[in-house]
C-alpha cells in the first residue's frame, strides 16, 4: 500500500505545485487586454489635435470675410467713377466727329466726357474742354491721379483744347481727333507727356457712404 501511495501523493504534489503557475499565467493573459486599453486614450488625442486644427482654421475664415468687407467698401467708394468709366468704355471705336456726342453721331473729345458724366446728377459740366478745365472741379496733382478724373492737353494752342477720362496705371480714354475713333491711351507716350497741362476732379467725394461702412 505504501508503494501505490507514493504515485497518487507525487501527481497530487504536481498539480498542487503546477495549479499557482497556472493561474499566475492565467492573470497575465487577463492582463494584456489593459495594455490594449490605452489605444482609446491615443485616438483621444487624436481628436484633440484634430480639434486644435479646427481652432487654427477658424481665423483664416474671419479673415477671409474681412477681406471681403474691404473689398466691398473700396466699390461702393468707388462706384460713381466705376459707372463713367464704364460708360466710356462701352463706347469705344465709336468715330471722331466734331460736334458730337452719342454713339450713334459720334464723339468729339468734350463730347465723350458730357457723354460719359451723363448718369452724375451732381456734376454738370460744360460743353467744350477750355470752360471744363477753366471753372469746374478740384485741381489734382499728377501724383495723385484717381479714375475718373479729368485730363486737359494743349494740343499745338496756347489754350486747352483737348480733354480725356483718366482710368488709372497713366492711362486714359479719349476721343482723339478728326479720321480716329474712341481708345485708350497713356501718359508715358512723349507726344501726351509734353502736351498735358492740368487734372481735374469733378466727382463729388462720398464720405457718407465711407462712414456708414465704418459703423
Amino acid at each position: 500500500e505504501p508503494c501505490l501511495m507514493r504515485p497518487f501523493f507525487k501527481t497530487w504534489l504536481t498539480i498542487c505545485l503546477l495549479m499557482p503557475l497556472a493561474a499566475h499565467a492565467t492573470n497575465r493573459e487577463q492582463r494584456l487586454p489593459n495594455v490594449n486599453g490605452f489605444t482609446p486614450k491615443v485616438h483621444a488625442t487624436t481628436n484633440s489635435a484634430k480639434s486644435v486644427k479646427l481652432t487654427v482654421k477658424r481665423p483664416t475664415q474671419v479673415s477671409k470675410a474681412h477681406g471681403k468687407a474691404v473689398s466691398g467698401l473700396v466699390a461702393s467708394n468707388n462706384q460713381q467713377s466705376s459707372k463713367v468709366l464704364s460708360r466710356a468704355v462701352n463706347v469705344l471705336g465709336t468715330p471722331n466727329r466734331w460736334g458730337g456726342s452719342s454713339p450713334s453721331k459720334g464723339f468729339d473729345c468734350s463730347g465723350l466726357v458730357k457723354y460719359a458724366f451723363n448718369d452724375v446728377a451732381a456734376v454738370d459740366l460744360p460743353r467744350t474742354s477750355n470752360a471744363m478745365a477753366s471753372g469746374h472741379g478740384q485741381k489734382v496733382d499728377r501724383k495723385d491721379l484717381k479714375p475718373g478724373d479729368l485730363l486737359f492737353f494743349k494740343l499745338k494752342s496756347r489754350q486747352v483744347n483737348h480733354v480725356a477720362i483718366y482710368l488709372g496705371n497713366d492711362r486714359f480714354i479719349h476721343a482723339p481727333r478728326r479720321g480716329k475713333s474712341v481708345s485708350i491711351d497713356t501718359l508715358k507716350k512723349p507726344f501726351w507727356n509734353k502736351n498735358y497741362v492740368i487734372a481735374k476732379r469733378v466727382l463729388p467725394k462720398e464720405q457718407n457712404n465711407l462712414r456708414i461702412v465704418q459703423r
